[in-house]
């Protein structure tokens, strides 16, 4: 027999992220004061040796704010409600960027000629980390709709605004901004969501074939990205060491000089100038560098972990757009952890994507964790067997909280 009462969230996602955070806190307390060094005789800058280690501090804060604010105080009832309204909002935000990047504005923060934040006074903010948070919010409820309507896969009620909203964003991100590892990302997020939403398998497949062909398109027709990828093939082939490949070999070099248990924390080489984004994209290969294959091998394990728990909360989750929303999560952690990993390991260009709650960077730590945070607050509604003699009313939760669907416990 299966109850519908409130009872214990999974503990294991929560703690899972709260050390990914904790250890993301720690490589750049440690290689901080490098990057500030580095920066600042490259560029002639001023930062504080702690400048980016007090960065990565507020940043984590905010994470745990918006965590407990989407574990504990937010019920997901209420922001399934905003569906549209935050889609249109995370819109409206990356046109506004993109306007005013046109026009260089001093609103918006530009780095290696990509302009993909707001600047408000020293704090930027990246929409497009928001626009992710948004998709996954109102595809659960899209889709979800659409499945009790019975309009999945008719094209004026279902593929044409879906295509219309998914078109829109993807263009003022990877096309817009440049942005193509955000781009990924979300391609991961929709199609996770279209394959359990009941979309017929064909046209899956098509839609599936068309977005795959145009992101393609879209790195053909650009130089920069086709550099990247000669880059790659270069460094698979052995070819001749080139300013294309110098990031990838310098990555794949600190996660060798590693070794077995790494050099050890604040004794990185790599980090003191010669891997770029070494706190941000390549944080991974840092890592690797300062705890060796056993470290990558246990961070890897609690990405893993967190992953399959996510499938199991989708999997005893009986609402559709609460599974959906699970669902979106998950894409969207697996695709930035895969993805990431697998361009430090030269198994794919590298796209700029970063490394979830353990990169630098607020915008994109707040986002996911808020996101996580949703998942970890729908765990506490998986469905949970119970023995029919069993007196029921005694395994009720604290204030015996009530939701719909069958829910099992994690």
């Amino acid at each position: 027999m299966s109850i519908i009462r409130k009872h214990k969230s999974d503990l294991v996602i929560l703690f899972a992220t709260l050390g990914l955070m904790a250890l993301g806190l720690i490589v750049i307390y440690a290689i901080g004061p490098m990057r500030a060094n580095v920066l600042n005789n490259t560029y002639g800058t001023d930062y504080d040796s702690n400048f980016f280690f007090i960065g990565q501090l507020r940043s984590v804060g905010l994470s745990l704010l918006a965590f407990f604010a989407a574990f504990k105080w937010i019920p997901y009832k209420y922001i399934k409600k905003f569906a549209k309204p935050l889609m249109i909002a995370a819109l409206v935000l990356s046109g506004l960027l993109w306007i005013l990047s046109m026009v260089g504005s001093s609103l918006v923060k530009c780095e290696l000629g990509e302009c993909r934040w707001f600047n408000f006074g020293g704090l930027s903010f990246q929409p497009a980390e928001f626009l992710k948070l948004a998709m996954v919010i109102y595809l659960a409820d899209f889709l979800a709709r659409k499945r009790e309507e019975g309009n999945i896969g008719k094209w004026q009620e279902f593929w044409l605004p879906l295509s219309i909203v998914c078109g829109l964003s993807l263009f003022l991100v990877v096309i817009a901004q440049g942005d193509l590892g955000t781009g990924v990302a979300l391609i991961a997020i929709i199609f996770g969501m279209l394959l359990i939403a009941g979309v017929p398998a064909r046209q899956y497949l098509i839609m599936l074939a068309l977005v795959l062909a145009v992101a393609v398109g879209s790195v053909a027709t650009s130089s920069h990205r086709m550099e990247r990828v000669d880059a790659w093939l270069t460094t698979l082939t052995g070819g001749e060491s080139t300013d294309s490949t110098y990031h990838v070999e310098n990555a794949m070099l600190a996660i060798g000089t590693g070794g077995m248990f790494g050099v050890g924390v604040g004794n990185s080489v790599q980090a003191t100038g010669y891997l770029p984004e070494s706190i941000n994209d390549s944080v991974f290969a840092i890592m690797g560098e300062t705890f060796g294959f056993v470290g990558l091998f246990l961070i890897i394990a609690i990405f893993g972990v967190i992953l399959l728990r996510m499938l199991k909360v989708a999997e005893h989750t009986a609402e559709s757009n609460d599974r959906l929303l699970v669902v979106g999560v998950f894409s969207w952690t697996l695709a930035q952890v895969v993805v990431n990993i697998m361009a430090m390991t030269s198994l794919v260009p590298v796209t700029g994507i970063t490394l979830p709650l353990l990169s630098y960077g607020g915008t994109s730590m707040v986002f996911i964790a808020f996101a996580i945070g949703e998942v970890c607050q729908l765990s506490c509604y998986t469905s949970r067997e119970v023995n029919t003699n069993e007196d029921i009313s005694s395994r009720r939760g604290i204030g015996g909280s009530r939701h719909s669907g069958s829910r099992r416990s994690s």
